[in-house]
């Protein structure tokens, strides 16, 4: 009987497993799908805005813009801050922590409507890719970089050698990268940049038995863990314990018992699901995709020979990557930097590939291709929060929840402001951009019933964390993107341990409140 290809179907137990009755939409038709909720919304959701003050280095002043668009400066002292009810300190907006609008406490007002038509809705997306470009140039070049050391068989042949290194101790691949991935998710936000682990790690989770579900699951999960459970990530703790006006080593011992915790769960979680998938392959979510994944980077045939140039060419590689960690983590650098990183990597390349000019050239632009629906993926994500922005309803979520949460008991207060922080984190996908929106007013709210900043500042750090698992407007599609797997998979795998790890953080939280 003729064998059925396994992305059509596949055996479990002799019986047949096929795919889902239900196709789920592929990344880019998700997208558009919640785009389209987010303009809708702009029709029905009343309009309206906060005051927000920025400060103006040439002048020295707050600029201050209020809802009907009038604007007006004030002295920039503590003084001023203090009268308007933002407990920042004024020495962050002087020193540029805080470089974004901030929201006054107090001034939110209805404006005109302004619903997203379909002119708007046609040119959002558009300029979201204008306004991503900086991270799909990244993606780009990298796509370029990876291309090459495919077509030379490098990759493969690194593969081929670790995994001879790693045969019988498989699973310290999950625990040593987990932990790696997670130290940099908690001290400068390694998010993004983890795009560029896939290509890399793929191939070697598949020569060592797991699936890819697993290499996901190390990679993305272990940045969502990180950033959820931020200790010194400036993006995140940085700028909420200054919007709140504390010192960011405020609750800290809390934020390093909730990153203990939430990576023993999360890796114990990966561990045993890919300890499960490599004693039984049919185990995987994404077993009928198992043909398909393995043709694309699976070890094909016997591995070719470790050459000098392969050496060479994925030495300049490795070392890109420490040159992009550490100007991230030593100079801040954001993706203008980032890129010309794997720019200049992409020139030394073309010298120890060994390959011709036009060979090289066909095989880095055929590289850059390979990657353009994670770069589309990237841009259109962006264009929801220009949609929710433009129609003007982001800061009428805000005061609506902020409203519905008020003079509640304590207990009851933090946990309704984690469920808060996960809706917000949908809408407003910036953990900087969250934080010096919501903090400022959300801050006194928790004052007037005993809950301090500290558990405010761990409430929106948990779930924007949280919805990050999840939100179409984040990351995994264009994780996803990247390895060719379907979403409908990606939430089976991770509802369960969603589900334990909001009630790890609700607990987290209650008792942050209570002793």
């Amino acid at each position: 009987m003729a064998e059925e290809t396994m992305v059509e179907a596949a055996t479990e137990g002799g019986a047949p497993k096929k795919r889902d009755k239900l196709h789920f939409p592929t990344a880019i038709t998700v997208l558009f799908i919640v785009m389209l909720f987010a303009a809708v919304l702009t029709w029905v959701v009343p309009a309206g805005e906060y005051s927000k003050l920025k400060y103006v280095a040439d002048d020295d002043v707050f600029s201050i813009t209020n809802a009907d668009g009038t604007t007006e400066e004030q002295p920039a002292t503590q003084e001023t801050l203090t009268k308007l009810g933002i407990s920042a300190n004024v020495e962050s907006y002087l020193d540029g922590s805080i470089s974004k609008p901030t929201a006054i406490p107090g001034t939110y007002q209805r404006v005109d409507q302004n619903p997203q038509g379909v002119v708007e809705f046609l040119l959002a997306p558009i300029n979201g890719v204008y306004e991503s470009i900086d991270i799909i140039l990244f993606v780009f070049l990298l796509g370029g970089c990876i291309g090459v050391l495919n077509h030379m068989g490098a990759l493969t042949a690194a593969v081929a050698a670790l995994s001879r290194v790693t045969r019988g101790r498989e699973w310290l691949l999950i625990i040593v990268l987990t932990l790696i991935i997670v130290a940099g998710g908690t001290t400068f936000g390694l998010a993004e940049e983890t795009i560029a682990l896939y290509p890399i790690l793929m191939p070697v989770f598949i020569a060592a038995g797991y699936d890819a579900m697993t290499c996901i699951a190390v990679i993305f999960m272990g940045s969502c863990v990180g950033t959820m459970y931020s200790t010194v990530n400036p993006f995140a703790i940085g700028v909420a314990t200054k919007a709140a006006g504390i010192s960011m080593a405020e609750g800290m011992s809390w934020r390093f018992v909730a990153l203990a915790i939430g990576t023993v769960i999360s890796l114990a979680y990966v561990m045993r699901y890919g300890h499960k998938v490599r004693l039984d392959p049919s185990k995987s979510v994404v077993y009928d995709f198992k043909e398909r994944i393995e043709e694309r980077w699976g070890q094909r045939g016997e591995a070719p020979e470790f050459t000098t140039p392969m050496k060479v060419s994925l030495a300049v590689f490795g070392v890109s990557f420490v040159v992009l960690v550490y100007g991230i983590v030593a100079h801040q650098w954001w993706f203008d930097y980032m890129t010309a990183v794997f720019l200049a990597c992409s020139m030394i390349l073309a010298f120890t590939c060994g390959l011709d000019e036009e060979v090289f050239m066909d095989e880095y632009i055929g590289g850059c291709g390979d990657l353009m629906s994670v770069a589309l993926v990237v841009g259109v994500a962006r264009a929801v929060n220009i949609l929710l922005e433009n129609g003007l309803i982001s800061d009428t979520i805000l005061y609506f929840f902020s409203g519905a949460i008020a003079g509640m008991s304590p207990v009851l207060f933090i946990i309704m402001m984690l469920v808060v922080y996960i809706i917000l984190g949908f809408f407003i996908n910036s953990s900087s951009g969250l934080a010096v929106l919501s903090v400022p007013i959300m801050a006194p709210l928790g004052g007037a019933v005993g809950v301090s900043k500290t558990a405010i500042i761990s409430a929106y750090n948990y779930g924007q964390g949280l919805i990050s698992y999840v939100t179409p407007t984040g990351l995994i599609l264009a994780s996803l993107a990247m390895v060719d797997v379907p979403f409908s998979r990606w939430f089976k795998f991770v509802t369960p341990l969603l589900v334990i790890t909001v009630l790890l953080n609700a607990l987290l939280l209650v008792a942050q409140v209570l002793v």
